[in-house]
């Protein structure tokens, strides 16, 4: 069916980016202040006049089709513009009572969250940030669902691009080193790769992912290190470290400014991987809604060191 724009209300489209945005008709009837059966009216003429259903029902809310996504840019950039023209204040983040929530290692959060806490105590002070653990093999599901609004991680499927509704921007490589206690045996002489592989290692491996992304990349090259303990969070590997004679391949910025740095000695990986890229990712859904805008805008201002 061919819809014609001269026949569609496009009343229809503010509740098709309600329901693009929120993930669920009962909360785009709330963002719309309408109540549910007639958003769920609206979609139904809605799902008549383009002849696609658009949303299908899924475990957290509702799905969008492929149709629904292919046409949320140009009618989610059209509506921005529109409100932008009515109203250039649409968002102000000095009177908002926003929620936002972020999904992050315990690596990250210990790097973003301070420094973010305090900036939002200064330009947001009314608003709330909650972060949930990262499951780095989730992204694309997390963001699909509306879960959380943004991710900060790697990227960890180097052989895919992540699918295509969700957005990134680069923020920080990170820079890894051999960690291992001050008076390990290592430390008194240059590690190489024999003695490197074989001492013994702990790693952290995030939820979802079994296996350490360095022993991919040793398995790449076809060799293999001693690896017995892996954990799922970095400060629980730092601790290891301090406390025995396990060695790590861990990010440095993380160990210089904990509690563990003066108990620690930091050598160069003698068989380093490629680098390593932080990323903030996003559903495409929300490009334009100004709240999640400026978020992503603030944590790009804030920690973005990419050239």
């Amino acid at each position: 069916m061919l819809v014609s724009f001269r026949t569609l209300d496009l009343n229809l489209l503010k509740v098709f980016e309600a329901l693009m945005t929120e993930g669920s008709v009962t909360r785009a009837a709330s963002a719309l202040t309408m109540t549910q059966p007639a958003v769920s009216n609206a979609l139904a003429r809605l799902r008549d006049a383009l002849g696609d259903p658009l949303f299908v029902r899924s475990a957290s809310g509702i799905r969008p089709t492929q149709r629904a996504v292919a046409l949320w840019q140009p009618i989610g950039d059209a509506l921005e513009h529109v409100r932008h023209a009515l109203d250039e204040d649409a968002f102000d983040p000095r009177r908002t009572e926003a929620e936002f929530s972020l999904s992050m290692s315990d690596y990250v959060s210990s790097l973003v969250m301070p420094r973010l806490i305090k900036r939002f105590g200064e330009i947001a002070p009314s608003a709330r940030i909650h972060t949930l653990p990262n499951t780095i093999l989730e992204i694309g599901d997390r963001l699909e669902d509306n879960r959380v609004d943004c991710v900060l991680s790697v990227y960890v499927n180097e052989a895919q691009q992540p699918p295509a509704a969700i957005r990134s921007r680069s923020l920080w490589t990170v820079e890894y080193a051999c960690m291992m206690r001050r008076d390990h045996p290592l430390a008194r002489k240059r590690l190489n790769a024999r003695s490197f592989l074989s001492a013994k290692h702990v790693d952290v491996s995030l939820a979802g992912k079994t296996l350490p992304t360095y022993d991919q990349f040793l398995a790449s090259r076809g060799l293999s290190r001693n690896l017995v303990a892996t954990v799922n969070h970095y400060n629980a590997a730092y601790e290891i470290v301090r406390q025995s004679d396990l060695i790590a391949v861990l990010p440095r910025d993380l160990s210089a400014q904990s509690r563990h740095a003066p108990y620690l000695h930091a050598v160069p990986v003698p068989l380093p991987a490629p680098p390593r890229i932080v990323s903030l990712f996003w559903h495409q859904r929300n490009d334009t809604v100004p709240a999640q805008r400026w978020l992503r805008e603030t944590l790009v201002e804030m920690f973005a060191r990419m050239e």
